[in-house]
């Protein structure tokens, strides 16, 4: 039933070429994910550019990997998790801290009250409780930290319902207890 398939270098057109290669130039190999994302070099171009954009805001990489990862535990996606849980311990997590993350148990008050709020956007469809706003800026984080956070939770989410509606491997090591997820 998945519909979405990764492209080939040679199945590629010219964009989705030159964004393939520009990729595996920087990160030394082509995930499963951009491939099937490059089907539409607009949809991959625009990703890039936006992560990119976003990554250079209000968040550390640290938390960026925590909103990743919180977004992809409540979206129930095993390839992001995987992804985002190795990218997190480049980061500086350890493996228990990822699964902290994942459940909105992190021992740190900031990046809980951060995890917290993915969460409920998530499960809440957009509307959090004002208790979870409250945290997050109590913790410290600003109204432009806020829109940003809503941008890449916006951002995971494409490429958790990338997978999900995509036929291809996990090519990250596996993130525990992603069996315990429902795939489709």
């Amino acid at each position: 039933m998945h519909t979405l398939k990764p492209l080939t270098l040679e199945d590629a057109n010219e964009n989705s070429k030159a964004i393939f290669n520009a990729v595996k130039g920087k990160i030394g190999m082509l995930p499963n994910l951009y491939a099937t994302m490059g089907i539409s070099d607009k949809l991959l171009g625009g990703f890039l550019t936006f992560t990119e954009t976003l990554k250079s805001g209000e968040f550390s990489n640290k938390e960026y990997e925590a909103i990743a990862l919180a977004t992809s535990q409540a979206n129930g996606c095993s390839y992001c998790l995987s992804a985002h849980t190795a990218i997190g311990k480049m980061n500086g997590f350890t493996e228990e801290e990822t699964l902290q993350i994942r459940y909105n148990e992190i021992k740190n008050p900031k990046l809980n009250a951060l995890v917290t709020l993915v969460s409920e956007v998530i499960h809440l469809k957009g509307h959090p409780s004002q208790n979870a706003i409250d945290n997050f800026f109590i913790a410290g984080y600003t109204k432009t930290a806020f829109a940003e956070l809503l941008g890449a939770i916006a951002l995971t989410t494409i490429t958790n319902n990338i997978y999900h509606n995509g036929g291809f491997e996990i090519d990250f090591p596996k993130a525990q207890n992603i069996e315990q997820l429902q795939e489709a």
